[in-house]
C-alpha cells in the first residue's frame, strides 16, 4: 500500500517539475534557469529536486528521451503502414499525442526548445525511415523526396503547435498524408 503512494507522489513531483521549466522555459533558455527558481515555481525543496535529477539540463533530457522513446514507436508504426487508413490512423495518433502533450511540445519544437532536440528528433526519423542507407539499399527510394518530407512535417508541426493547434489532430494528419503523398 506505501509503494502505491510513493509512486503517485513520485510521479506528482516529476510532473510538476516539468510543469514548472516548461513555464519557465516560455520566457528563457534552460541555461538562464536556476534550481532554486525551478524549485520554487514547483514549490519543492531543493533536496527533492535532487533526488530525482542532477540539474535542470538533466530534468530536460529526460523530458526529451520520453518524447523520443514515443515518437520512435509511432514511427516505426507508420513505417510498417502500407494501407492509406493505417497511415492515417497512425498519422492521427502522433497527433493527438501533439495535443495532449502541447504544453510541452509547443517548447521543445520552439525556439527556446533545445536545438539538440530538434536534431535527434530528426535523426531519429530519418533512421527510422532507412533514410541513410535508402539511397544505397533501394535505388527506387529518392533520398531528396524523404528529406523534403521529414523536413517539412516537422516545419508544418512547429507552425500548428506555435499557432495554438488552430486544427485539429485528424486534419494534420490528412493535410500531412495528403501533402506527402502529392510530392512523391
Amino acid at each position: 500500500m506505501k509503494e502505491m503512494k510513493e509512486s503517485r507522489k513520485t510521479r506528482y513531483t516529476r510532473m510538476v517539475l516539468q510543469d514548472s521549466l516548461f513555464e519557465l522555459m516560455r520566457d528563457k533558455p534552460v541555461a538562464k534557469i536556476t534550481i532554486k527558481e525551478l524549485c520554487e515555481k514547483a514549490d519543492i525543496n531543493r533536496t527533492t529536486f535532487y533526488a530525482y535529477y542532477r540539474d535542470q539540463y538533466d530534468l530536460l533530457r529526460t523530458i526529451e528521451d520520453e518524447t523520443l522513446s514515443w515518437v520512435r514507436e509511432a514511427v516505426t508504426d507508420l513505417i510498417g503502414k502500407r494501407d492509406k487508413d493505417e497511415m492515417l490512423k497512425v498519422l492521427y495518433m502522433i497527433f493527438q499525442y501533439f495535443t495532449e502533450n502541447s504544453k510541452h511540445l509547443q517548447i521543445l519544437m520552439s525556439e527556446q526548445g533545445d536545438i539538440d532536440f530538434q536534431k535527434q528528433l530528426l535523426t531519429l526519423i530519418y533512421r527510422e525511415i532507412g533514410i541513410s542507407t535508402a539511397a544505397d539499399s533501394n535505388p527506387g527510394v529518392n533520398e531528396d523526396y524523404l528529406i523534403f518530407v521529414v523536413n517539412g512535417s516537422i516545419g508544418l508541426i512547429q507552425n500548428w503547435l506555435k499557432k495554438g493547434m488552430n486544427r485539429s489532430a485528424e486534419e494534420m494528419a490528412e493535410t500531412i498524408y495528403t501533402l506527402a503523398c502529392q510530392i512523391k
